[in-house]
């Protein structure tokens, strides 16, 4: 059976400064009518570091949308049309400092497909080369070293409540 939706008509539109917000009513596999909301995002990368000892770097940061400090893998959000595998390089640079003498594409994600267009392209960086972190104007974070199979084990127990961390960190254990 084709289980597609059918977008009847937008019902409401917000335009914000990353996100869109879009209601449409749509028409059921069943016939019925219903309403999604869709949250319109231009996608990100994410970039999990590993040096040659095997420790991994996150970065701390508060987010304001849990109300909380989380441990992360690094990431940044796309423009509109970039190309994922030039905006890792910036985003490890930027929040890190680190330059990748290899870069290992992971896959691509969605961060949550039920309400949201966002697609996360997932990178493990290895060959590091350190330099100054640079991060974005507003954004405030340090960088935390963690060993590698630390990391997997709370990843696996889930104690990494950030999902795009999660996976990343269990996607990169088959090139390690």
């Amino acid at each position: 059976m084709d289980y597609t939706e059918k977008k009847l008509r937008r019902v409401n539109r917000y335009e914000g400064i990353v996100v869109d917000l879009t209601v449409d009513r749509v028409l059921l596999p069943d016939g019925k009518e219903s309403f999604r909301e869709v949250v319109d995002h231009p996608g990100g990368v994410c970039v999990l570091p590993i040096d040659d000892e095997g420790y991994a770097y996150c970065v701390r940061q508060y987010r304001y949308a849990v109300g909380a400090h989380l441990i992360e893998a690094p990431a940044g959000k796309l423009e509109r049309g970039e190309d994922p595998d030039k905006a890792v390089v910036r985003e490890l640079s930027e929040e890190t400092g680190f330059t990748a003498g290899r870069l290992i594409p992971l896959g691509q994600y969605y961060s949550s497909p039920g309400i949201s267009t966002e697609k996360l392209h997932l990178y493990l960086a290895l060959r590091l080369r350190r330099g100054e972190a640079h991060p974005d104007e507003g954004e405030f974070l340090d960088l935390v070293r963690i060993p590698y199979d630390e990391l997997y084990d709370r990843a696996l127990n889930g104690e990494i409540p950030d999902a795009k961390t999660a996976v990343i960190v269990l996607q990169a254990r088959r090139f390690l």
